[in-house]
């Protein structure tokens, strides 16, 4: 998109806002896919539960949607598995996005175990620029993101624009409870991680996730460090 054609989409942003902030998650999808159609993309984890409900409601209301996930070749067993379980089940066709450099490649250029030392680099190479590089050819982004999830995520919108990304950021369960998320999963038997039943809330590389450590669902991410987010979602100031 050109640079006005952003300012313009940007714009519309708060009447988008205003016109959804109460709508359930599927007239959301629905009226996306109307707009951005197969310049739509999903992202998912197969971590957590709500990125697994966003994935069951597009496979129904707008399967056109691209889907993908980032793998950083550091990801939990139970995650993969996951991953390839869905695609039997929905005969969705999940692309993968993954790190310019693999583990070992990245071990050789930044020495070993990166995560431990410099957490921060090591998920913008990991994740975030992976993540850049798969949205480029697309127009909006459908999230999992929920205000409910992290106190860093508190003000999330249905609908915002990420200067980021440069496209328009949809978040169709900001408003869900944990509560809600769950009951759409049991309704509709939709498959979610199993290292969720174990006691984890946040998921991410197995070199940075344990079990919680206090009723902060992230804080069993990245201990030791003052970091709460991998950087997907940050946007600049």
């Amino acid at each position: 998109m050109t640079h006005s054609e952003c300012q313009a989409i940007a714009a519309e942003v708060p009447s988008w806002n205003a016109r959804f902030q109460s709508a359930p998650p599927q007239k959301i999808l629905a009226w996306a896919t109307e707009q951005w159609g197969k310049h739509m993309a999903l992202s998912c984890s197969f971590s957590g539960p709500a990125g697994m409900v966003l994935l069951d409601m597009v496979a129904t209301i707008a399967p056109a949607t691209a889907i993908f996930y980032i793998d950083t070749g550091l990801l939990f067993r139970e995650t993969y598995e996951l991953a390839a379980r869905v695609q039997e089940r929905y005969g969705l066709r999940i692309r993968v996005a993954r790190p310019a450099q693999s583990v070992a490649e990245q071990a050789k250029a930044e020495e070993e175990a990166l995560w431990s030392r410099d957490p921060e680099r090591c998920c913008r190479l990991r994740k975030v620029l992976p993540l850049a590089e798969a949205l480029a050819p697309y127009d909006a982004w459908v999230t999992g993101v929920r205000r409910g999830s992290a106190s860093t995520r508190s003000a999330t919108q249905v609908v915002e624009w990420s200067k980021k990304y440069n496209l328009v950021k949809l978040n169709p369960l900001a408003f869900w409870s944990e509560q809600d998320v769950w009951r759409y999963i049991h309704a509709h038997n939709v498959p979610y991680n199993p290292l969720l039943d174990l006691g984890y809330h946040s998921i991410g590389c197995h070199t940075c996730t344990q079990l919680p450590t206090t009723d902060d669902p992230r804080s069993g991410r990245w201990a030791g460090f003052g970091k709460t987010e991998c950087g997907l979602h940050v946007e600049p100031a």
